[in-house]
């Protein structure tokens, strides 16, 4: 896969806000079929940073109701990456 199609944008809220400050680990939604070492080699290339780990996850989409109508949004992945000690992305540092 393309490095430029795993990372989709940041999850930017207020616990990827803590997890930032506390143990420096940034959220990332990414693409479904993404795995660990693509994510990593994506993020280390793009944002020129050294990772240590990463931990993902299948999120499920919620129900949504408008009027009568009840729809569903879409299912996707979320990524934690955990970045070296030291590490920190220029986006972020202004949150």
């Amino acid at each position: 896969m393309d490095i430029y199609q795993v990372i989709k944008e940041p999850h930017i809220t207020e616990k990827a806000n803590l997890q930032k400050e506390g143990f420096n680990q940034i959220s990332f939604k990414v693409h479904r079929q993404a795995n660990k070492i693509e994510i990593k080699q994506a993020v280390e290339t793009l944002l020129k940073t050294k990772v240590l780990e990463v931990r993902t996850m299948n999120m499920r989409g919620k129900r949504r109701r408008m009027g009568k109508n009840i729809g569903k949004k879409s299912d996707w992945k979320k990524a934690i990456v955990k970045l070296a000690p030291g590490e920190s992305i220029e986006i972020f540092e202004g949150m």
